[in-house]
């Protein structure tokens, strides 16, 4: 995927008023959810290019980006169960605002597998963003990600 199509795919959800927000509200350490999202996106697209994975590089771009789509500061009152929930409530922002494609809508709602066990990713899409996700967790809660390459 070229950077020109990577940006034609993201174009409608990085523009959007709410994708914007998303800049104001922190992921992990000091990492915006926007930053988060799109670095799980590019991160996604490379390692399926690199390692030689047929995906929908569409769909890949736009569930990544909309995976943490839940629209507010996780941290001010703090829920204990955000971990479990959130993907529910980005698929149903998501859902608002967006046409999602099945793959899109499966991207976002299980993300977070293992942690919501029953939501076990079944396209490769999934598998990818659920992996890319905890790949940049990570990166950003031991404080080493600083997205130079994006």
């Amino acid at each position: 995927m070229t950077d020109k199509q990577f940006d034609e795919a993201a174009k409608e959800i990085l523009s959007s008023p709410e994708m914007k927000k998303s800049k104001k509200f922190v992921q992990h350490g000091k990492v915006s959810v926007y930053s988060h999202s799109l670095a799980v996106a590019k991160y996604s697209v490379r390692f399926a290019g690199k390692m030689g994975i047929k995906v929908d590089y569409r769909s890949l771009v736009r569930g990544a980006l909309l995976h943490d789509f839940f629209l507010y500061d996780w941290h001010d009152d703090w829920d204990k169960l955000h971990g479990f929930k959130h993907p529910r409530i980005a698929l149903e922002n998501a859902k608002k605002r967006f046409k999602l494609n099945k793959k899109e809508r499966e991207i976002i709602r299980k993300h977070m597998w293992p942690m919501t066990f029953i939501n076990i990713p079944l396209c490769r899409e999934a598998w990818l963003v659920c992996i890319i996700d905890k790949y940049c967790s990570m990166l950003e809660t031991l404080k080493i990600s600083k997205y130079n390459d994006l």
